[in-house]
C-alpha cells in the first residue's frame, strides 16, 4: 500500500458507483473509504465525496446528512431532496438516528464504559480543530465504548456516540487513555497532524503510528427511529482488517462475526421517535 500524501486522493470517475450501499428517489447511501473528503473542496468535484456523487449519479444537488472525518470510513448518507435532508437533519438533532462505530483502540479495554465528559476547544493545543475534555466553552457529550476483542495490546471496540460533538469518539478515547490507533491529532504527538498537513507521511509517522489512518469506521446507521425502514451497514474495510489480522490475530471472518453480533444486539429493538403524522406508514416526502 502506498503511504498517504498530504493531499486527499482524487476520486476516479466510476469509482463512487462501487461504494453505493442503497439508493432510491430520496436517499443515496455510500460506503466511504478512508482518506476521502466529504465536503466539496477547491480541488474540483472529483476531490470530494459530495462532488463525485453529484457527477457520478447525475444529481442536481446532494445534501450530506452528517459528515465523517477524512480518515474515517463507513456509512455516509446523502439526501437527494431538500425535504429529506431537512427531515434527517432534524432527526439527528433529536438523537433519533442510531449510530454505531467500530474503533481500534490502543491498550486493553476490558469492560464497557460510558464516558460523559463535556468537550470544547483545546486551548493548549496549537491546532485549532483539536477538542478536549474541558469546562471552558464546553458542550455535553456522551460516548459508550464496548470491547469486542482485546489482543496484542489493542482493543477492537464498539463506539456509540450518544451526542454529536466534533471529534467526539476520538477526544473521549484520548481522555479514557485508549486513543484511536493511528490518530495523528489525538495520538502520541499532536504535532504529527500539522506535520502531515505540510509534508504528508514522514519517517516520524512510521515510528509513532502503527496505522497510516485513524482506525475508526462507521459500521451502522439506523434510520428506523426517524420513521424510515432502513438500517444501513458498511463492511469492515480491508486496511483495518489487515491490521486486525497482523497485530491482533483476528481473521476478517472473526471480526465480521463480532461486528454483526454487536449491530444485532444494539439495534434489535428499534425505538421509533417520529414526529406526529410522520410514521413509518406515512412517511414525509
Amino acid at each position: 500500500m502506498p503511504l498517504p500524501g498530504k493531499e486527499p486522493p482524487l476520486i476516479e470517475p466510476g469509482q463512487a458507483g462501487s461504494w453505493r450501499l442503497f439508493e432510491d428517489e430520496r436517499l443515496l447511501v455510500l460506503n466511504k473509504p478512508g482518506w476521502v473528503v466529504c465536503h466539496p473542496s477547491k480541488n474540483g468535484p472529483w476531490s470530494s465525496l459530495a462532488g463525485a456523487a453529484r457527477l457520478e449519479f447525475g444529481l442536481d444537488a446532494v445534501r450530506l446528512v452528517y459528515r465523517l472525518d477524512r480518515e474515517t470510513s463507513g456509512v455516509i448518507i446523502l439526501a437527494k431532496t431538500q425535504a429529506m435532508g431537512g427531515r434527517l437533519q432534524k432527526a439527528m438533532v433529536r438523537h433519533a438516528v442510531g449510530k454505531l462505530y467500530v474503533a481500534l483502540l490502543e491498550g486493553g479495554l476490558h469492560g464497557a464504559v460510558m464516558v460523559e465528559q463535556p468537550l470544547g476547544p483545546d486551548l493548549s493545543a496549537n491546532v485549532s480543530v483539536k477538542q478536549c475534555v474541558t469546562t471552558v466553552n464546553a458542550q455535553e457529550a456522551a460516548t459508550r465504548f464496548s470491547p469486542l476483542s482485546v489482543a496484542g495490546g489493542f482493543t477492537l471496540a464498539v463506539a456509540e456516540p450518544l451526542t454529536g460533538r466534533k471529534h467526539q469518539i476520538r477526544a473521549h478515547a484520548d481522555w479514557l487513555g485508549r486513543r484511536v490507533v493511528g490518530d495523528k491529532l489525538y495520538g502520541p504527538d499532536p504535532g504529527l497532524y500539522l506535520e502531515f498537513a505540510e509534508e504528508g507521511w514522514t519517517a516520524r509517522h512510521s515510528a509513532l503510528l502503527p496505522l497510516s489512518r485513524q482506525g475508526l469506521h462507521c459500521a451502522a446507521i439506523d434510520l428506523r427511529p426517524a420513521g424510515l425502514p432502513h438500517l444501513f451497514r458498511a463492511p469492515w474495510p480491508e486496511d483495518l482488517a489487515r491490521f486486525c489480522a497482523a497485530r491482533m490475530g483476528l481473521s476478517p471472518d472473526e471480526v465480521g462475526r463480532l461486528i454483526d453480533a454487536a449491530v444485532a444486539e444494539r439495534f434489535s429493538r428499534p425505538r421509533i421517535a417520529s414526529p406526529a403524522g410522520d410514521t413509518p406508514d406515512n412517511p414525509a416526502p
